[in-house]
């Protein structure tokens, strides 16, 4: 018999709440394993003016179990900060509040496990056989895949990256003494890029000489945060997306990107507008700054101490370079599937160069198993926009515990819908 009925690699925000979830089910062995000794989320990202981009009530747990002691109004209250957190955010915290409430759910919850790097799972007739280094294994009947997104960085610019070519992940390494006085370059202008901007221009002490921002898009577009937009974020959406031909996904995830899925937040883009007008005419700044909409970075080469990246303009079809002491790419995340799946790749069935996955969130695998491996944020084109995102958390984990024990625990069936979307 299998040491656990699940176990999941990666302790992010997905799994967490799977773990959450999972704790007041006493017939359910489940355990979690992390390679990092304790929980951190995106710590290079973690800038003290980042708020989330959405309500609290997305937390790990409420949506499916609003009764589950790790919800974040319990947090609020045990920590005592319930009625001064309503008066000062309202129902929108800021991204560091929201670590410390993931920081005080792991404190509370036994089947986590630190320090713990996998280095293979492999199949066995009753389930899964995971192996660490150092040669200790468990055994589990059904693992859930958590171990998170890759940043993704342009394949001309990775030669280059380290130092002062980065990727915004690894925003907080950089001091204001390294953009102080120089110029700087920032690629990408979704949430992330927005963010980054606000940093950079946050102490008029320690100003970049030139600040250049590009997008790739027409503009710097808000995020659509209207509410028939937002219903692209409920269960009802994913169930109708994940039946949809794979021609017609591509398509809508193009269409909601274009929509402002990438945008950035109303407050953030109003703030970073607000900031410029306040450096140039009432500080009179000495900053130079050049937002660059419809232009591509197509390539990066070395210039002594510095470096040139080279933008293409996708309405004039020209190439400008652009001198940069400090280059940030704001260019996201990538999901694939880890190295430590290997034993298993010539057992996964793949859809155009992607990991079949079930409305359950399973993968669909060729073998004698029992068990079934589970995905957490490598679904977004089956599931939807959404698969990455905080919004579906609880009810993503939901529909994994109910799959796993074959019983209805949790509720998932979705509820009505403003929108008809079959």
């Amino acid at each position: 018999m299998p040491h656990y009925d699940l176990l999941g690699i990666g302790i992010g925000p997905a799994n967490l709440s799977l773990a959450a979830l999972a704790d007041p089910l006493p017939d359910l062995r489940a355990t979690f394993v992390d390679t990092r000794p304790d929980f951190r989320w995106h710590p290079g990202l973690m800038l003290s003016s980042s708020q989330l981009t959405v309500t609290f009530f997305r937390d790990l747990v409420s949506l499916v179990d609003p009764t589950n002691q790790f919800s974040f109004i319990n947090f609020l209250v045990t920590e005592g900060r319930a009625f001064r957190f309503l008066e000062a955010q309202g129902l929108t915290p800021s991204r560091r509040e929201f670590e410390q409430y993931y920081q005080w759910v792991t404190t509370r919850l036994n089947s986590l496990r630190w320090s713990k790097r996998v280095e293979s799972v492999s199949l066995e007739e009753d389930g899964f056989r995971v192996t660490y280094t150092g040669g200790a294994s468990d055994t589990a009947r059904d693992v859930v895949l958590g171990s998170g997104a890759e940043p993704r960085m342009p394949g001309f610019a990775k030669p280059y990256a380290g130092g002062l070519v980065i990727h915004s992940s690894e925003t907080t390494r950089i001091s204001p003494h390294q953009w102080k006085g120089r110029r700087v370059l920032v690629v990408g202008a979704g949430q992330s890029g927005g963010e980054v901007v606000s940093h950079l221009l946050g102490d008029e002490s320690f100003l970049p000489a030139h600040l250049t921002w590009t997008s790739s898009s027409t503009g710097f577009q808000p995020l659509d945060d209207s509410p028939f937009t937002n219903e692209w974020f409920s269960a009802n959406f994913v169930n109708f997306f994940h039946q949809l031909p794979d021609t017609r996904r591509t398509e809508i995830l193009r269409e909601q990107r274009a929509a402002g899925g990438d945008g950035i937040t109303d407050t953030l883009i109003r703030s970073v507008y607000q900031r410029l007008y306040h450096l140039d005419y009432v500080l009179e700044s000495d900053m130079q700054h050049r937002l660059l909409p419809g232009r591509r970075a197509v390539g990066i080469r070395r210039n002594d101490s510095s470096h040139v990246v080279d933008l293409h303009d996708l309405n004039l079809g020209t190439v400008e370079p652009v001198p940069a002491d400090l280059v940030i790419f704001c260019t996201g995340y990538d999901s694939r599937l880890p190295d430590y799946l290997k034993p298993l790749e010539n057992r996964i069935s793949f859809r155009n160069d992607k990991p079949e996955v079930n409305a359950d969130y399973s993968l669909t695998i060729d073998g004698p198993s029992e068990g079934r491996l589970f995905v957490q944020g490598f679904a977004e084109s089956s599931h939807g926009l959404n698969d990455t995102l905080l919004s579906l958390a609880a009810w993503r984990s939901a529909r994994i515990i109910n799959a796993s024990t074959g019983r209805d625990i949790y509720r998932v069936e979705p509820g009505t819908s403003t929108i008809t979307w079959e």
